[in-house]
Formats: C-alpha cells, structure tokens, sequence
C-alpha cells in the first residue's frame, strides 16, 4: 500500500535506563512530511504474525533535519522491549506514513499560552510540539507541567532544561515527582492532584482562556485527574487536547459492552458498510459485535490501524452518512464527534448505507 515506507535507524540515543530515542534517516531523496505531535505505526513481524505499534515522533518538523522516535520499555510489551533493545543502527524498520490528530496550528502571528501536561513517556508529541512552537512563534508562551516517578525517569531533562534557558522569558517548566529526593525542591512532590493543578495554573502568567490552548499526554489515571481538575476549576474541557497512549482491558471491555444496548433483534445479520480509502472503494456487512476494521482485515483490506483499542486515532475516518456507533470515544474531541469522525477500530455501523472516508 502506498501509506508504507521504510526507515533506516541512524541513531540510538538511551534516554533514561528504561526509554531510548531513535533517529532515523530520511525517506530516500525527500523529507519525510509530519505535523509536530503525529505519531509513526511500526510493522513487525513476530512469531509469523504481523503486530502494529504506534510512537510519537519526538523530533519537530522544522528545527530537526532527521525525524526521531522516543519509546520507553514497557514489562511484558514484547514490542517496546524490541524497539529498545534489538534494534540496532543500520536496521530498516517498515512503518506507515504519520498520523495523528494531536497537533496545533502553527503560525508565525500566533500570540497565545501552550500549557501542556505530560506524564512520562507522554512528553513524547509535547517535545515535538514545543520545539516547533517556539521556532515558529515568538510571540507564544509555554508553560510545560511534567509529571514523572523520579528524578532518574525524566526523559528529554538535558534538552528541556536547555531550551528553557535559551528561551527563559517564553519557557517554564514545572516538574511533579512522584518520589523526589529529600533534599529536592525544583518543583511537586506526589501525584498531581486539583489542588496541585490549580496552584500550578494559578502561578502561570495570567491566563486568557480565550488566547490559552491545554494539551495533555500521558498515563490515562493522570489524564482522568487533570479532566476531573478542569471541571472542578470551571475550566472548559473543549480547550484541552489529549493523546492517548494505551487503554486498559477493563476499559475496553466495558466499551464494548456498549454496543448491546443498541443491536435489535431485527439487526443480527449486521449493516452494509461503504469504505473509501487510497482511491479504491470497499462494501462489505458487518454484524454485530463485529467493529468494521475487524470485517475489513478479514477480507484482507488492507485499511490503517495501529492500537485497536480506540486510543491512537491511526483508523480515523469521517463517516459521511448513516449513523456508526463508537465503543469507545476517549481519543475524539466533542467537536470532532460532532464533525462524523470515527476510528474503525471501535465502530460499528447502526444503519445501512454507512459510507466513511478515510484519508
């Protein structure tokens, strides 16, 4: 498929004793195109079984020539324990080509306050999506709130710490550790909180709502603390962007237990679905408790995805008519939902004459 292209690894870099970095060189004669905050879907061949997983590129689009990868050990994931362990410079990885849908627009004339929450390996998308911002728009403020277990696990400290002394009047950071050492006294101790949330906000610049654009990315347990902060400081959620890295079996479970509430006795044969995807079209029935990327990769339709759990947006599409049902909406904004988006991967068609476009 055209959206598949080979990366060869110029560079390893160990960030922390868990999390590694990997550059990679260019597509051959071209650049290889992407929004600071996409994210790269590696294709490994394991066991005789093809296994998708996404990470974010961690590098920026206009201040790094090569683009890079930041990927931190997860126990039992076998394929982060690959990625940070068995790859080696010289190996070529097959991917497809960038997505994602946690970016910003960046604009010369921008004149506005980033405030980002990251937690963990979820600094990743925020590094690429500060480093931009601030080549890009001199007069944008960013205020970034950094949640870690210790000192020890902050991955990016030497680069972050750089960047906001060469541009100290337009870069704070605000650390959070989990475990800081006794003596330490550069940021938050424990877990982020509203409280902690809303001291931290309260000694940011002063901010405009309407001027102030809130991104977060990390464990969803934060994610879930920083939503539930937002409501009780009367903070509008529509201003805050979240990249989801995982969902846990429970949660999806659940999510799919959803789809019962809205099959018919009438409805177990399934809804005829119309895909259009790299200018082919493909029509095909999918029965209930079937979502419509599984029925497409059962007749070897070859559409995008990564997670298949609903989180990383990689099998987003726009349904442009009949109605689909999502077992798990987490990773799409309301005005996204409003706009027809879906993910395949969670879907399933409620009516006939569902048609979805995929770009």
């Amino acid at each position: 498929m055209s959206n598949r292209i080979f990366l060869r690894v110029n560079n390893i870099t160990q960030q922390t004793t868990e999390a590694v970095s990997i550059t990679f060189d260019n597509p051959e004669n071209t650049r290889l195109d992407y929004k600071a905050g996409q994210f790269l879907t590696f294709i490994i061949q394991k066991d005789g079984k093809e296994i998708r997983r996404a990470y974010s590129l961690c590098s920026s689009p206009t201040t790094d020539e090569l683009p890079a990868v930041a990927i931190k050990k997860v126990q039992n994931g076998n394929i982060s324990q690959y990625m940070t362990t068995n790859v080696r410079i010289g190996d070529v990885l097959e991917c497809l080509t960038p997505m994602g849908i946690f970016t910003t627009d960046f604009l010369a004339d921008n004149h506005r306050h980033l405030v980002l929450f990251a937690g963990g390996s979820g600094i990743t998308p925020m590094f690429s999506i500060l480093k931009t911002a601030l080549s890009i728009e001199k007069n944008t403020k960013i205020s970034l709130i950094y949640a870690n277990k210790d000192n020890e696990n902050i991955i990016f400290k030497n680069e972050l710490e750089s960047l906001e002394k060469q541009y100290a009047d337009r870069f704070k950071i605000i650390t959070v550790l989990e475990k800081a050492p006794f003596f330490w006294n550069k940021g938050y101790k424990g877990y982020l909180d509203t409280a902690k949330i809303k001291k931290i906000l309260d000694s940011l610049p002063k901010i405009n709502i309407r001027d102030t654009e809130f991104m977060m990315c990390g464990p969803q347990p934060m994610m879930k603390v920083i939503e539930n902060a937002f409501k009780e400081l009367s903070l509008p959620l529509d201003k805050l962007k979240k990249e989801n890295f995982s969902l846990s079996p429970e949660e999806s479970a659940e999510g799919k237990a959803k789809i019962d509430t809205t099959i018919t006795a009438n409805d177990q044969e399934g809804f005829e679905v119309k895909v259009k995807y790299d200018g082919e079209e493909h029509t095909f029935k999918v029965p209930p408790q079937k979502t419509i990327l599984e029925v497409a990769l059962s007749l070897n339709i070859d559409l995008p995805f990564s997670c298949q759990s609903g989180m990383c947006t990689a099998c987003l599409g726009r349904c442009v008519a009949g109605k689909v049902h999502l077992d798990e909406e987490d990773a799409l904004t309301p005005k996204e939902l409003a706009q027809g988006m879906i993910l395949t991967c969670v879907g399933h068609p409620i009516t006939d004459g569902v048609i979805i476009e995929i770009d």
